[in-house]
Parts: C-alpha cells; sequence; structure tokens
C-alpha cells in the first residue's frame, strides 16, 4: 500500500495580505511536496459553509466564515509521502502562541484565529475538501453503466 497522499491547504487571507505565498508554498516544496493544483480566489458563504461544515452550530462558526471570505485566498492540493500529518506538523498549533518555532504558525503567525493556513485534518476531510474546491482532482468512481 502506497502512502503517498493528497492534502487541501488554504493560504488564508491574511496570509495573502501578508505576502507570505512564496515563504509558504516553498517550505512545502522544500519537505517534498508537490503542488497539483494552485489557485488564488476570493470564496462566498457557500462554499466557505460547505467547507466547515463540521462546525456549523459552534461559537467561532460565523467568524470562521466571515475571516475566510474576507478577502482572497490561495488554495492548493499538496501530494507526498504522508502529506497529511507532514502538512499539519509543518502547519503547528491551530494557536500561533502555542505553535513550535519552525512551524509555519510558530514562525510566522500573530494571531490565534488568523492563523495563516489550514489543512486537512484526515484522509476522508482530504477527499471531500479537496472535492470541494478542486472538483477535477477528486476520485473518479467507475460506473458500470
Amino acid at each position: 500500500m502506497s502512502d503517498k497522499q493528497r492534502v487541501l491547504v488554504l493560504l488564508k487571507p491574511d496570509a495573502v495580505k501578508r505576502h507570505l505565498i512564496g515563504e509558504i508554498v516553498a517550505r512545502y516544496e522544500a519537505r517534498g511536496l508537490i503542488v497539483r493544483a494552485m489557485e488564488l480566489r476570493t470564496i462566498d458563504e457557500q462554499l466557505a459553509s460547505q467547507h466547515y461544515a463540521e462546525h456549523i452550530g459552534r461559537p467561532y462558526f460565523e467568524p470562521l466564515v466571515e475571516f475566510i471570505t474576507s478577502g482572497p485566498l490561495v488554495a492548493m492540493v499538496l501530494e507526498g509521502r504522508k502529506a497529511i500529518p507532514v502538512v499539519r506538523a509543518m502547519n503547528g498549533s491551530t494557536d500561533c502562541a502555542e505553535s513550535a518555532p519552525g512551524t509555519i504558525r510558530g514562525d510566522l503567525g500573530v494571531h490565534y484565529r488568523r492563523n495563516l493556513v489550514h489543512a486537512s485534518d484526515s484522509p476522508e476531510s482530504a477527499e471531500r475538501e479537496i472535492g470541494l474546491w478542486f472538483p477535477h482532482l477528486a476520485p473518479q468512481t467507475d460506473d458500470p453503466q
């Protein structure tokens, strides 16, 4: 069984506004991850709500949607050996103040909610998220008809 994985990564509006796209992408590439898709875009509330569906009803849901739709972001699919845990370790803790030095959030983050990056947390969420953001990369199912 191959341990190659794909992961959806978002460089959130704060990363774009602070001109950190190149630095963050370079860190992923330096780890051997391959960029399979990348797009600069501004999303609407519908996509944001679909993306963060598991958080609906939580007190931070509305601020999360408001932030992610507040400006352009970079959506990308990275691929590599154990890409999901590798990217999540590289990103660091959700709260930038608790992120270790050497992580993206630990080195570059300044706010616990505006924390620069998002990455899929499991193969299942990666498949779902890639399907939302890059439908042409979603796994194809064999239809016998």
